[in-house]
């Protein structure tokens, strides 16, 4: 039976002593400059409200709601046990552990408030952010694969993968499954919606609803081939943490979709002038 064997990156891309880099940081930063620039290329594409120092402006605010978001959602949803015992630990972003849907969570929570605060239109903001959110998905998947992290479940398909560091069988390289589906695919699904006229227009919160459902959808399957974290394993059914905590999110992005089909009131603004305060 052929299969590959997994070739050990080394998860530190750059040591200087004191100083480590790793893969993980470098994959967020690019991810997150990728669809800022993304974004910013369709504000100048379309009629918005968001103005692109507002998107600069916002960047912050959702670096900081990805990563106390990811770091609570590990806590809350994977191993609560052990940080009620350290709750401080929750804090140590330079440990490794993010969770997807605790980000989640914390980028819309920053952006709920944000949007509050600078008094912009939040479904105009959140579909920006749901079509540029695949960038840094591949990404992060990508460094999963790198860290040797998240691997599949036992497989006999000719290009499972061995993974030396947990057992001698072939496995599904579902890392790359996910970046292949959460990124490239959703990626290419949201961006030819968000560049038709007739829905960027009519249809606020559609492209957010498409992303929600869509990723809920995409983890609900890959989930079928990835292999569940030890402590916590399989639960009714044969189910995982994954699939359950991703079924809100198709059932969330259904209820925008309609509401966004039904009440197609438009975006409300006129393409904007560029000030010397936008970044091109």
């Amino acid at each position: 039976m052929l299969s590959f064997v997994y070739p050990s990156f080394n998860p530190v891309a750059v040591d200087l002593g004191v100083l480590k880099i790793h893969w993980y940081g470098i994959a967020y930063a690019v991810g997150i400059l990728l669809a800022w620039r993304y974004c910013l290329w369709l504000i100048r594409r379309m009629p918005l409200n968001v103005s692109q120092k507002a998107l600069s402006d916002y960047i912050p605010w959702v670096i900081f709601g990805i990563v106390l978001g990811g770091r609570l959602g590990i806590a809350l949803f994977y191993n609560i046990d052990y940080y009620a015992r350290h709750p401080l630990e929750i804090f140590y972003i330079w440990r490794p552990g993010m969770a997807f849907h605790g980000g989640l969570l914390g980028v819309v929570t920053a952006t709920v408030w944000y949007c509050h605060r600078k008094k912009l239109p939040l479904l105009e903001l959140a579909d920006l952010l749901a079509a540029s959110a695949p960038i840094g998905l591949f990404f992060g998947r990508c460094a999963n694969f790198i860290n040797g992290e998240l691997w599949g479940r036992p497989t006999t398909v000719s290009w499972g993968m061995i993974f030396p560091r947990v057992d001698s069988f072939p496995r599904h390289p579902s890392q790359l499954y996910e970046a292949a589906l959460e990124g490239v695919l959703l990626f290419v699904i949201l961006h030819f919606t968000a560049t038709r006229t007739d829905l960027r227009r009519r249809s606020p919160g559609f492209i957010c609803g498409l992303f929600f459902s869509g990723y809920g959808c995409v983890r609900v399957f890959v989930e079928c081939f990835r292999e569940p974290d030890r402590h916590i394993g399989y639960l009714m059914g044969g189910t995982t943490l994954g699939q359950w905590l991703s079924l809100p999110l198709i059932l969330a992005g259904i209820v925008f979709i309609v509401n966004a089909r039904l009440h197609k009131s438009g975006f409300s603004s006129v393409p904007q002038k560029s000030s010397s305060h936008d970044v091109l």
